[in-house]
């Protein structure tokens, strides 16, 4: 096997991004979550904050309405009109994680990963979820946040990835635990143990093959 791809998608608060640090840094394989912002913006000219303000998330009330049929996946080219919108950001970031999944081991969290690689047989996909009350108390501590903040942050944040994923998988239900190889609830034996969990799938999905090297 030349390689794999671990996506991640995970609700706030439960953990996914560190479980997908701390997978990274034991199988010795890049994750990626933000740094796709940063890699798209500087391969495609466009303001990281464009890929920011859209990260996860729709903008405005007509994108925001479901689409029957998609448009077409191809990316624009810079002296198009809509070479900047919503859509067209989805398919730079798309076609960057396409492009890391042919090219090396790595993991992906969020950004719709699982639906973009549905047909790449090199992909593990993963839902990350906890108890609401486990997530607040982890949002509090790491963002020195009030309770009512904490839970504030949530249901938002939660709210426009599902609506997010729903919209560029055609009706898909971002929650639905057929999207996926494994969903984890990281309360029920902590996130160390998360890890060593997935790392113990991948050896049963890939039939015990050594784990391919990184290309970095």
């Amino acid at each position: 096997m030349k390689n794999y791809v671990i996506t991640i998608a995970r609700g706030f608060g439960s953990g996914g991004r560190e479980i997908g640090t701390k997978l990274g840094e034991e199988m010795g394989i890049p994750c990626y979550d933000r740094q796709l912002l940063t890699m798209a913006s500087e391969q495609y000219g466009i303001d990281e904050g464009v890929f920011v303000e859209v990260d996860e998330k729709l903008r405005g009330k007509s994108i925001a309405k479901f689409l029957r049929v998609m448009p077409s996946s191809s990316v624009l080219e810079p002296r198009e009109k809509d070479f900047v919108s919503d859509i067209n950001i989805f398919n730079i970031q798309a076609k960057l994680i396409r492009d890391l999944a042919a090219a090396e081991s790595c993991i992906i969290v969020g950004k719709c990963a699982d639906h973009i690689l549905r047909e790449y047989d090199n992909v593990i996909s993963l839902y990350i979820e906890a108890p609401r009350a486990d997530c607040v108390r982890s949002i509090m501590e790491k963002m020195f946040v009030s309770e009512e903040r904490a839970n504030q942050l949530i249901h938002s944040t939660d709210k426009y990835r599902a609506k997010y994923y729903n919209y560029y998988t055609c009706g898909k239900v971002w929650t639905n635990p057929i999207n996926y190889d494994l969903t984890l609830n990281s309360a029920r034996i902590g996130r160390n143990k998360c890890v060593s969990l997935i790392k113990d799938y991948i050896n049963i999905k890939f039939d015990g093959e050594p784990y391919p090297e990184s290309v970095n």
